[in-house]
């Protein structure tokens, strides 16, 4: 037997309540409340899936219950409860948000025909964010993580997806997972059964920019289709049109692009007719776009067109704390595309991926998982399937090295005889790491920026 539905029922008449509980008892759970305070301090433990509130409450009234169960919670269900048909207090909560309304003396049959009406578009609701949610799980491998910094783009996601048109220009370095987090802004919008549509600005040359964006009637140009095309811009109709690179677009594209910003229309080329377009802008780049717009070197107008929520997405380097729960989610990703069963990682390819400084982010990590698992011949993926080194050549504890030097009456040349032993050392832990300087640097317990730093003033001084 699955779940029961809760039901909160609003309402000063005792009478009212008994009845309506009487009526819907055997399929519902239902929980009576005499005010509107009395329902939101239950709220604050537990949410109902649906709300039946009366408008001639005593205090807060039923429309400014139903204004801040909206607040609250815009996917519960609340039908309002009224004494009288007052047509202008129908319109009133329904325009608040109302899914329905029911008039007393409540007919049973009526009451229960609501009830079932607002189920099935709870279910439907329900259904749609499983989905979503599995979408999530299933396409954003690179928000796998445990750090407040991944949560926080978690809940940017949730929270600009909520909006329709909204445009939303993430930043974030190159293999970060823009355009994931554009699918995902996508997938959980009310367009999400609607077109994603992805587009690399980079990749259009000045002559081709028009038709690519806004298509051409058949005919157009010579050359042209005898069927016309759609540009990008009306395949996105009704979903999200996706702008990577969007800053490598040309001085004349960006202007062709904000022309049907500003107004939602455009031409085709060779067309007189004005097609109009709803579909929401998500943009993409890993410039220093405001930069760009100080120097002239992309619109004001336009960056401010796309740019009415920004998002910037962590690189993996600054959030260490998800490199391993990102890495055995993309072993086991492996393990089904390989069919192989490996179990985890060796300590020493642990602190490997730990300690490695990752250029290309969430991509380089995944790249190097894979091609991990398609060599190894081992259940434990080590050190030597990702880098090709040993795991032997990673200590857990090395000691620190003993240096004994005779000091003599005319006492020692102190900073040469560090530079030298330093220098040794250097060169040992880039001997044992195939040249890789930040395991090297992890090997002589540095980070890999000063370990770079004297690298290079030791080969300078000899």
């Amino acid at each position: 037997m699955g779940l029961r539905f809760q039901i909160a029922v609003v309402d000063d008449e005792q009478f009212i309540t008994d009845a309506i509980e009487m009526t819907l008892s055997d399929e519902y759970d239902i929980h009576a409340f005499e005010t509107a305070e009395k329902f939101f301090e239950s709220m604050e433990t537990k949410t109902p899936d649906l709300v039946l509130m009366d408008i001639g409450l005593p205090g807060m009234d039923g429309i400014q219950a139903l204004e801040a169960v909206r607040r609250k919670n815009c996917d519960i269900p609340v039908i309002m409860i009224t004494a009288y048909e007052d047509i202008h207090m129908v319109i009133h909560s329904m325009k608040s948000g109302a899914f329905d309304f029911i008039v007393k003396p409540i007919n049973p049959d009526i009451l229960d025909h609501t009830i079932k009406k607002a189920v099935s578009s709870i279910s439907l609701i329900k259904e749609v964010k499983i989905l979503q949610e599995k979408y999530l799980q299933e396409n954003l491998p690179c928000f796998i993580g445990q750090s407040r910094k991944i949560e926080n783009v978690m809940d940017f996601i949730r929270m600009v997806a909520k909006s329709p048109d909204t445009p939303v220009m993430i930043l974030g370095e190159t293999g970060t997972g823009k355009e994931l987090i554009a699918r995902a802004v996508h997938a959980r919008s009310p367009v999400f059964q609607g077109p994603f549509i992805p587009v690399n600005c980079s990749a259009f040359p000045d002559d081709l920019i028009e038709s690519e964006l806004f298509g051409y009637e058949p005919g157009a140009f010579s050359g042209a289709s005898r069927q016309g095309k759609k540009g990008v811009i009306e395949e996105a109709d009704k979903g999200t049109l996706f702008l990577d690179e969007v800053a490598d677009l040309s001085p004349a594209g960006q202007a062709k692009l904000l022309r049907f910003l500003e107004s939602g229309e455009f031409y085709k080329i060779g067309g007189t007719r004005k097609y109009t377009v709803k579909t929401r802008v998500v943009s993409a780049t890993n410039k220093k776009i405001d930069h760009l717009v100080e120097t002239g070197k992309f619109r004001k107008d336009l960056y401010f067109r796309l740019c009415v929520v920004k998002a910037d997405i962590p690189a993996l380097n600054d959030r260490k704390e998800d490199i391993i729960p990102l890495a055995k989610h993309f072993l086991n990703e492996f393990n089904h595309k390989f069919s192989k069963s490996l179990k985890g990682f060796s300590k020493q390819a642990e602190d490997y991926l730990l300690n490695h400084e990752f250029t290309g982010n969430a991509r380089e990590l995944k790249n190097m998982i894979e091609r991990g698992v398609l060599v190894t011949c081992s259940d434990t993926l080590t050190l030597r399937d990702l880098t090709g080194m040993e795991d032997q050549a990673l200590p857990e504890n090395p000691g620190p090295p003993v240096i004994y030097e005779e000091f003599g009456e005319e006492g020692i040349d102190l900073p040469l005889l560090l530079d030298s032993i330093e220098k040794k050392y250097m060169s040992r832990a880039l001997s044992l790491s195939n040249g890789n300087e930040s395991m090297a640097a992890r090997l002589v317990n540095m980070n890999h920026h000063t370990f770079r730093y004297r690298w290079k003033r030791l080969k300078l001084i000899g």
